[in-house]
């Protein structure tokens, strides 16, 4: 896994923009917290992406579990945290209101760390179904998990609406299904 380069950069302008243009004020406790805590690691993280990374080998057989903390909360590029950044805010806004404080951050707690462990799951399944063991080796960070997890959350307290997704309005139940597809195509990898 690559380093990524630290600083100010286009993504993380366009995210403060996003921010500032739905307003702080508007943005509840918790959702403000998260994308906070997010900003700050991009900017000063803890340790190299390889070292925070979460995969079956670093993880589970090297009995590094601190990555099960910080892996989600580290982003790969600035456009990787903007989009995960962007979600957050809308998606952190309606549940936020709807649960309120306390539930959210509980919800964020739980399913940062949940997601790793399913990752790894996956990943081990994998490994064992296809006979390759490279998939062990497989290293992620980001909140995309996290971000899906809630994204079903909303759309069970939030049913029959529609968000717009790059300009086209699309019913929740697909759109984290078309949000992940515009995110590979505007942002590989």
């Amino acid at each position: 896994m690559q380093r990524r380069q630290r600083g100010i950069s286009a993504g993380l302008l366009l995210l403060f923009y996003e921010i500032s243009r739905v307003g702080f004020q508007n943005v509840p406790p918790v959702t403000l917290g998260t994308l906070a805590l997010n900003i700050i690691l991009f900017l000063n993280p803890l340790g190299p992406l390889s070292e925070v990374c979460i995969s079956v080998n670093e993880s589970f057989y090297r009995k590094n579990w601190w990555r099960l903390l910080l892996s989600p909360f580290h982003h790969a590029d600035d456009w990787h945290l903007y989009f995960n950044m962007v979600s957050m805010l809308w998606k952190g806004i309606m549940l936020e209101r709807k649960l309120g404080s306390a539930w959210l951050a509980y919800i964020i707690a739980v399913f940062s760390v949940l997601i790793g462990v399913v990752y790894m799951v996956l990943e081990y399944a994998l490994a064992e179904l296809l006979d390759d063991p490279t998939y062990k080796m497989i290293c992620a960070v980001g909140f995309s998990g996290v971000l899906f997890a809630l994204k079903v959350l909303n759309n069970h307290y939030n049913p029959g609406r529609f968000s717009s997704v790059l300009g086209m309005q699309i019913s929740n139940k697909y759109a984290c299904w078309v949000e992940l597809v515009a995110i590979h195509l505007i942002s590989p990898g």
